[in-house]
């Protein structure tokens, strides 16, 4: 495939300027136009969030990546936004496709919605396009930076590797984003499988000490798990303790699975 009728729209929750959105734009290149149309700042862990305080001002820039000038556009906005401007005031049409990613630090467990990598996947999965939310394994100390020494060619495999199958295959009802997570140390021959996401927290809020509550003091969080404890057909077993690559089919319907006439019935009776 290498079909340039065919529109990408690319986007991240890091910024127009991370190397992870560029090893990803870089992968999905052969695969069609691409079009990078992502947040001016960083919006790491702004979720599925549509803050009226955005101002939706589209900077036109180019920049020189991998050996070539690109033409991109950088939003003041989130990343739920920044899929709507680019839908919406740069393509002006629908895409085939819509990656997120390649996001510092791995989008996994109990608390995926917090994470504006998948936010943007969900705003474009909710319009029926077929979307890749794809995030990497790394240091903690690195899921707010945009280090230069991440090596990225792993993640940006597997990328390309789901990104192909969304293009060529029709996903079935209910699978409205596949979440892509790709463990530390991953090589483009590490296995991957398919997952469910855990229901276990990983990231644990952390607060702040302080004298007084007046004061500042932000919430910080920490990476907590017992292997034993993980699903074995879960993100995090995949990555953790498999050491596999996670592709987790994702519905943008959270309703229970509970069986709803019974559930009825309990909360009349």
């Amino acid at each position: 495939m290498n079909d340039k009728n065919t529109q990408i729209l690319l986007t991240n929750d890091d910024s127009i300027h991370s190397p992870g959105l560029w090893a990803a734009a870089e992968a999905l290149d052969p695969l069609g136009f691409v079009h990078v149309v992502a947040p001016r700042n960083q919006q790491t862990s702004t979720g599925h969030s549509m803050p009226i305080h955005s101002s939706g001002i589209i900077e036109e820039m180019t920049l020189h990546v991998n050996g070539r000038d690109w033409k991109v556009f950088a939003v003041d906005g989130s990343p739920g936004q920044t899929v709507l401007h680019g839908i919406f005031d740069v393509i002006k049409d629908t895409p085939d496709l819509v990656v997120s990613g390649i996001n510092y630090g791995e989008n996994v467990g109990a608390g995926i919605t917090v994470s504006g990598t998948v936010g943007a996947a969900l705003e474009a999965g909710s319009m029926g396009i077929p979307t890749l939310a794809a995030s990497m394994q790394t240091q903690q100390e690195h899921h707010f930076s945009l280090s230069q020494d991440i090596d990225f060619s792993a993640a940006a495999h597997f990328t390309q590797m789901m990104a192909r199958k969304l293009l060529e295959k029709a996903m079935p009802q209910d699978v409205d984003v596949l979440k892509l997570d790709v463990p530390l140390g991953a090589t483009p021959q590490t296995p991957w499988m398919i997952t469910r996401q855990s229901r276990h927290k990983y990231y644990y809020p952390k607060v702040s000490k302080r004298q007084d509550i007046s004061t500042r003091g932000p919430l910080g969080y920490e990476i907590r798990y017992t292997a034993e404890d993980l699903e074995k057909n879960s993100d995090l077993y995949a990555i953790l303790v498999a050491k596999k690559v996670s592709v987790t089919p994702i519905s943008i319907d959270m309703t229970s699975r509970v069986g709803l006439g019974e559930f009825d019935t309990l909360m009349r009776n």
